[in-house]
């Protein structure tokens, strides 16, 4: 279990925006390598990361390792990528095609969907898993590298799956389960009136709000697995509940905001390209379009796994001590 934690090792303290605020790697490279921790410094120099000073902090990190991210993010993300393209690609511009072709090969098409969901989420875990590597490294200031991060994610793959597919089945039963409620209080509505109605949409804003809730209490399940000893992996649950207690809406609000930057709007500004190159030009150039969103798609994939690590981190701050000798036992050899 870690512990206590030396800020020195952590960051620096420098000015932003005119405050000050956690610097999460120093700027010098030769900082990274050597240990400087004064022995009169306490853990009262760090104070929790606000939401803002994460996103600044995830886009440094990766800002100063994006080689080391870039060959990760390709060598993690490809297949999936390629698959996505491929069915663009195939179907992109005739719909009723591909409705058809799945129509004809059910069961090929829920085998093969189910290889890709099963490929696709172990990328997305290892691409996680290889990041937390990368930043834990640099905390304690060490080099990161291809191959440690990738140990890491192979090491623990298989307690993260089971989480992971714990974690999504979970959650669609959950979404079942309520929209079931909302449809079912929505048919009471013809007998017994406008109070049905309005129950009915009451039901309706507490779904909408009770699945993001835990989905965010259970947003660190990936850290804790990685970084945290465990008597089963599934104690993953209790212990992301406990540590998000209180701290859910920005938990989420880090992972939505991010997601929106990384991921939505450079998703909205290629697609709005497309569609308008396809008005005027045709479909002759809609591969092109297709190749670049999923390009940037990879480019882009370390940014929120970066956000969510330091979020773990800012709840470690802010509810417990950390221990930077135990830290690097917990991450094991490189």
């Amino acid at each position: 279990m870690l512990r206590r934690f030396n800020a020195m090792a952590l960051a620096e303290i420098e000015v932003s925006r005119g405050r000050r605020h956690l610097l999460i790697l120093p700027c010098d490279r030769h900082l990274r390598r050597e240990s400087t921790i004064p022995g009169n410094l306490s853990t009262s120099n760090l104070r929790p990361m606000q939401l803002g000073e994460i996103l600044d902090g995830s886009f440094n990190i990766y800002r100063r390792h994006f080689g080391l991210f870039m060959r990760l993010s390709i060598l993690l993300v490809w297949l999936p990528t390629a698959v996505t393209v491929y069915f663009q690609l195939r179907f992109g511009g005739n719909p009723q095609e591909m409705i058809a072709f799945f129509s004809d090969h059910v069961p090929s098409v829920l085998l093969l969907g189910l290889v890709v969901l099963v490929v696709y989420m172990t990328a997305g875990l290892l691409l996680r898993t290889g990041t937390i590597r990368i930043i834990s490294d640099s905390y304690l200031g060490q080099e990161p590298t291809l191959g440690s991060a990738l140990r890491l994610g192979a090491a623990k793959i298989v307690p993260l799956l089971l989480v992971t597919i714990s974690k999504t089945l979970l959650l669609v039963l959950l979404m079942f389960v309520g929209v079931l409620v909302v449809l079912l209080v929505g048919a009471s509505s013809k007998i017994i009136g406008g109070i049905g109605a309005l129950l009915a949409f009451g039901a309706g804003c507490t779904l909408v709000w009770f699945i993001p809730y835990v989905a965010a209490a259970y947003g660190v399940t990936t850290p804790v697995v990685v970084l945290e000893d465990l008597a089963s992996s599934f104690d993953a649950f209790s212990r992301s509940w406990d540590l998000t207690r209180g701290a859910r809406g920005k938990l989420f609000g880090t992972i939505a905001v991010t997601w929106l930057i990384s991921q939505f709007l450079p998703g909205i500004v290629v697609g709005g390209m497309s569609a308008a190159v396809g008005m005027t030009a045709g479909s002759s150039l809609q591969p092109f379009f297709a190749v670049v969103g999923s390009l940037l798609g990879i480019v882009l994939a370390p940014i929120l796994p970066c956000a969510l690590t330091l979020a773990y981190y800012d709840l470690r701050v802010r509810r417990e001590a950390f221990d930077i000798q135990i830290l690097s036992e917990q991450l094991g050899p490189r």
